[in-house]
């Protein structure tokens, strides 16, 4: 529930009509927001992997341990990158150094987390089970991961122009990034239970 909540809070923020209709602080909460539902989320993940994994062992459950503490790191990274972009005096260097930066690691580690999740899940580099919502959720977190990535290297900022680099494909990467990751914990809740006759 989590991931979907930070997942909502970041399709919002990168709605281009919320976008354009709302004060730009609200729209930087909503990130922040979001970015903290992840990160809360990551940091369940990774309580719940915990138990007596041995995190230097070559098991499935240890390259999960692992996705789960890379994506934390991740989480976190996000935390500084929407807090500092709430900040609207930064010079150039300083927003790609302060903004960008994080946003850019943020989804390396993002990735890293989502390869690990694959492998760990797949038990290869690639297999097909379309009945396992583990599988779903491992392929949908991997793919919001790439568009995340792609949103990362677009956010650049020119020296030239003060610009990001692509701001359609930050908007559309952000967006579609949080629409994956929103179906990726959707497919992991339980069913619901039925009233019994």
């Amino acid at each position: 529930m989590l991931f979907i909540v930070g997942s909502s809070l970041f399709a919002l923020g990168s709605f281009p009509p919320y976008a354009q209709l709302m004060d730009p602080r609200a729209v930087g909460i909503t990130f922040v927001v979001g970015s903290l539902f992840f990160t809360s989320a990551g940091f369940s993940q990774l309580v719940q992997v915990s138990g007596s994994i041995r995190v230097w062992a070559p098991t499935d459950h240890g390259k999960l341990w692992w996705a789960c503490a890379v994506q934390l790191v991740g989480t976190v990274l996000f935390n500084i990158n929407t807090i500092d972009a709430m900040v609207t005096t930064f010079t150039v260097q300083q927003e790609n150094k302060l903004v960008w930066a994080p946003d850019f690691f943020g989804s390396i580690a993002f990735l890293v987390a989502s390869h690990l999740a694959w492998v760990a899940t797949c038990g290869k580099l690639w297999a097909v089970d379309r009945a396992d919502p583990d599988w779903w959720s491992a392929l949908l977190n991997y793919v919001g991961s790439i568009f995340f990535m792609a949103s990362a290297l677009a956010a650049f900022t020119l020296d030239t122009t003060g610009e990001v680099l692509n701001l359609a494909i930050v908007n559309s990467g952000t967006f579609l990034g949080a629409v994956c990751f929103w179906l990726g914990a959707w497919v992991l809740l339980p069913a619901p239970r039925t009233a019994a006759a």
